[in-house]
C-alpha cells in the first residue's frame, strides 16, 4: 500500500501524542513538521525522527510532498491553517475545536469542497476503549430503548498547569472539554433537537467558564445531561475519564471510574473493566485519552486512503460545534433553544 505522507503543523503539548499514534499505524510517515518556534519544531523533529522541520506552515506545504496535513495548533489559527493547505490540494486535519464560529466552519467547509480535499476534526473522545464498549452494548438492545442518560466530566485537575493559555480564554470549558462531552453525547444517542444550559466560573483567575451544564433532548426523545466542570473537589478524582449512566427499559448501564462497565438489570448487576491499550509511549494516567487517538487517527487513515467516510469529518463535528455554541446562546439568554 501507496505511504501517506503527512506534514505537522504545530510542535505544542498535544502534537508529540499525536505524531507518536501516527506511528503506530502501518504506511503512514511524518516528513515534516512545522512551528512558528523553530525550536520547538527542531526539537520534536528530533525527538521522533522527523526528517524535516520548518519555521513556516507556508515554506512546507510548499516544500513537501504531502498527502495531508495534522493541525495540532490553538483555534485562533485553524481558519488560516486549513486554508493553506486546502488550496495546495491537500487534505486537512484539525484538532477540536474546529474553528472560533460556525461562520468560519462553514466557509471551510466549502473552501475545502472547492479544491476536492477532504476535512477531519480530530475528535478521539468517542474512540476511547470504554466508550466505544458502552455503545456496543446500546445498540446490542439487550436492555431495550434508552430513555435518559448522564455524561460527565467533572474534576479538579489543574489543567492550567499545563496549558496555561487555556486561562485567557474568554469561552473556556465547553470550547474545550464540552465539545468532547457533546460529541460523546450525539455518538451515543444520536443528534439533539433542543437544548438547555447554564454555565458559571468558579476560579477566579480564568477568563472564561470553568462549569458548563448541558440539558440535552435528543430527537429520538432520550434525555440527556452533560455536566463539564474544571472545579469540582470529588471524593474521588476522575479525571481524565468520562463518566456515564445510562438508563433504558430494561436496565441501566454505567461507566464508573477506573473503566469499570456495569449492567444492571432486575435479575442483578454484572461488571466487566474495559482497560485502553498501553503504547509504550503512553502514560499510564492519561492512557484512555492518548490510547484512543491512535483509533481515531487509524479511522480517519482510513478517510484519506480508501475513501471511506471517517466518523469524525468536518460536516458532523459541525453538528457538535452547534451544540457547543448553542450552550453559549442558551446561557447568555437562560432560554431553551431549538435546534431545528
Amino acid at each position: 500500500m501507496k505511504t501517506t505522507k503527512i506534514g505537522v503543523i504545530g510542535a505544542g503539548f498535544w502534537a508529540k501524542f499525536q505524531i507518536q499514534a501516527w506511528k503506530e499505524l502501518p504506511n503512514v510517515e511524518i516528513v515534516a513538521i512545522c512551528d512558528i518556534n523553530i525550536e520547538k519544531a527542531n526539537d520534536l523533529a528530533s525527538q521522533l525522527a522527523i526528517k524535516n522541520s520548518y519555521s513556516s506552515a507556508g515554506e512546507m506545504v510548499a516544500s513537501e510532498q504531502l498527502n495531508a496535513v495534522d493541525i495540532i495548533t490553538s483555534v485562533e489559527t485553524h481558519f488560516e491553517m486549513v486554508k493553506l493547505a486546502a488550496e495546495k490540494g491537500i487534505n486537512c486535519i484539525v484538532q477540536k475545536p474546529m474553528c472560533n464560529t460556525l461562520e468560519e466552519a462553514n466557509t471551510l467547509l466549502k473552501i475545502c469542497n472547492l479544491n476536492n480535499v477532504q476535512l477531519h476534526v480530530h475528535e478521539n473522545f468517542r474512540w476511547q476503549a470504554p466508550i466505544r464498549k458502552v455503545k456496543e452494548i446500546i445498540d446490542s438492545e439487550i436492555l431495550g430503548s434508552v430513555f435518559k442518560a448522564r455524561v460527565s466530566f467533572c474534576s479538579a485537575f489543574p489543567v492550567f498547569d499545563n496549558q496555561p493559555a487555556l486561562a485567557e480564554l474568554e469561552q473556556f470549558i465547553l470550547m474545550d472539554l464540552g465539545v468532547h462531552t457533546l460529541d460523546v453525547a450525539r455518538f451515543l444517542f444520536g443528534d439533539a433537537k433542543n437544548l438547555f444550559a447554564l454555565t458559571h466560573k468558579v476560579n477566579p483567575k480564568i477568563k472564561g467558564e470553568d462549569v458548563a451544564n448541558v440539558m440535552l433532548e435528543m430527537k429520538n426523545g432520550i434525555h440527556c445531561f452533560c455536566e463539564i466542570s474544571y472545579a469540582s473537589i470529588l471524593e474521588k478524582e476522575s479525571f481524565p475519564q468520562t463518566l456515564l449512566l445510562i438508563e433504558a427499559e430494561k436496565g441501566s448501564i454505567s461507566l464508573t471510574h477506573d473503566f469499570k462497565i456495569k449492567i444492571t438489570t432486575k435479575d442483578g448487576t454484572t461488571e466487566e473493566t474495559i482497560k485502553p491499550k498501553m503504547y509504550p509511549w503512553v502514560d499510564p494516567a492519561y492512557a484512555v485519552v492518548q490510547s484512543s487517538v491512535v483509533d481515531c487517527n487509524a479511522n480517519i487513515l482510513a478517510g484519506l486512503v480508501y475513501e471511506k467516510t471517517p466518523e469524525t469529518t468536518a460536516s458532523d463535528n459541525l453538528k457538535t460545534l452547534e451544540l457547543v455554541f448553542g450552550s453559549y446562546e442558551s446561557a447568555l439568554h437562560k432560554k431553551v433553544l431549538n435546534l431545528n
